[in-house]
């Protein structure tokens, strides 16, 4: 099976998902979204696949989401993903693609949904 993980190195929950993709025997393909980030249709992709809203894969706790007033009132999708896409930290991780669907596998558990 082939996996695609837009990762981060430094998140504990992210090392954990690669570990488990690894551990399954997928062909992972890494994606350190802080260095390469997404395109905003890429981002729209993997999110309408999940099955979820822009805002729910906003990180949200992230001091710059609330200093861009993303966290409270009506934001449109449009403008979160274009905050995601200037600044990438942003975006909440590990997203997660396999033949099966997309996941934000938060926690890590989740990404065994679509091994």
């Amino acid at each position: 099976m082939k996996a695609t993980i837009y990762h981060n190195p430094a998140c504990g929950t992210s090392r954990k998902t690669l570990e488990i993709l690894r551990e399954s025997g997928a062909d992972v393909t890494v994606i350190e979204y802080l260095k390469a980030t997404p395109a905003k249709a890429e981002l729209k992709r993997l999110y309408e696949r999940a099955g979820i809203a822009p805002r729910q894969g906003l990180r949200a706790k992230e001091q710059l989401a609330s200093d861009l007033d993303l966290v409270e009132g009506a934001v449109s999708d449009e403008a979160i993903l274009d905050a995601m896409v200037e600044n990438p930290i942003l975006i909440n991780r590990p997203l997660v693609e396999t033949d099966k669907g997309v996941r934000l596998c938060r926690p890590q558990e989740v990404v065994r949904e679509i091994l």
